[in-house]
């Protein structure tokens, strides 16, 4: 079947979704738009990414897009042509897979999991009893990505010319590393972990970006990117990164989740700011010796990271992709055809090579 016809619900061993540190309440992002990325090369959080994907591209009950050996190609969909889409602006995408999670992230992990089946039930429920709106919200929550959804996203990316990295440990950790050290300008995540494992920018919303409709109403609005910059949020909180790590630790991090009960963003603040760092607050001293807050530290200021050796953008492999995606995949040729026919037409500087 091609991809927007007749779909297929698919059932499958729950993975982990992408959550995070909460600092939206701290955080004072700059809307950009997209194009303002143009001519920068950025580090994308891959599993974040294809999780949005697999999250948002669906059918009218909610369930994945599949190809007609049940194969789920939701991710891939939003892979190929939201990056055309980045490469037709000029924007260079490396993509970072998650390696092996820190040990102290199994309890986040087997949540997400327990959450992602509950929400299955009630997604099952829903489109039995007919109430489609309702079954494609719950849908949204059972987002899975499975051994050969990840290979095929790098297989896609390879024909598409694009570099990828497979970090040793969290994707995240990696992309902040390849902004610091210059190998890309921005790294870009829905989640604000970047910030705490020391990305000087972040960019947020940008597979995302575009007309959206709201949850459970008949509005629709636009999503822009949002750029933070680490400085300026350390600036305007008065803190050192050490410190936000520490407001982390209080709000709830993947590797202790769900934080200090009763301390939200504006507490944690306070108490970082007042007594200096997490052991020197009073009213949490004997929760503190529950978790192994030391260690959470290290994750975020030492973390384990890839080291690429080079970044490079080829041209790509027009006929291997419509192969792959359209002859293996079952997608439309004629519209993967025409996205690939766009990376020609767009206006840049110079030719092709050029610009890959």
């Amino acid at each position: 079947m091609k991809i927007g016809c007749g779909l297929r619900h698919f059932k499958g061993r729950a993975l982990s979704i992408m959550m995070g540190v909460d600092l939206r309440k701290l955080v004072k992002p700059k809307r950009i738009r997209i194009e303002d990325l143009s001519g920068k090369k950025v580090a994308i959080d891959a599993y974040n990414a294809l999780y949005q994907f697999l999250a948002t591209i669906r059918g009218e009950a909610g369930e994945y897009l599949m190809d007609r050996a049940g194969r789920v190609t939701s991710h891939l969909s939003g892979l190929f042509y939201r990056t055309v889409n980045l490469l037709e602006m000029g924007i260079k995408p490396v993509y970072v897979f998650d390696g092996m999670p820190p040990s102290l992230k199994a309890k986040e992990l087997e949540r997400r999991r327990v959450a992602k089946l509950e929400a299955m039930k009630k997604y099952e429920e829903a489109v039995r009893a007919g109430r489609l709106e309702e079954a494609k919200k719950y849908a949204q929550r059972t987002s899975m990505l499975k051994d050969y959804m990840v290979e095929d996203a790098k297989r896609l990316l390879d024909l598409m010319g694009v570099p990828w990295i497979q970090a040793p440990s969290e994707g995240e950790a990696t992309a902040a590393h390849l902004v610091s050290k210059g190998y890309v300008w921005v790294s870009a995540s829905q989640d604000y972990d970047s910030l705490l494992f020391g990305a000087p920018r972040l960019v947020r919303n940008l597979t995302i970006s575009g007309r959206r409709k709201l949850p459970n109403r008949p509005v629709y609005v636009e999503v822009l990117p949002e750029l933070v910059e680490l400085d300026e949020v350390l600036k305007d909180l008065g803190i050192t990164r050490e410190q936000l790590i520490d407001v982390g630790i209080l709000l709830g991090t993947d590797f202790n989740p769900g934080g200090f009960k009763g301390i939200g963003p504006v507490k944690a603040l306070k108490y970082v700011k007042e007594y200096g760092s997490l052991e020197r607050i009073p009213e949490i001293r004997e929760l503190l010796d529950l978790i192994d807050y030391q260690r959470i530290r290290e994750i975020f200021l030492n973390p384990k990271v890839a080291e690429p050796k080079e970044l490079v953008w080829r041209e790509p492999d027009e006929e291997g992709i419509v192969e792959f995606l359209c002859g293996e995949r079952d997608f439309s040729e004629g519209r993967v055809r025409k996205a690939l026919s766009r990376l020609k037409k767009a206006p840049r500087e110079a030719s092709l090579d050029q610009f890959f």
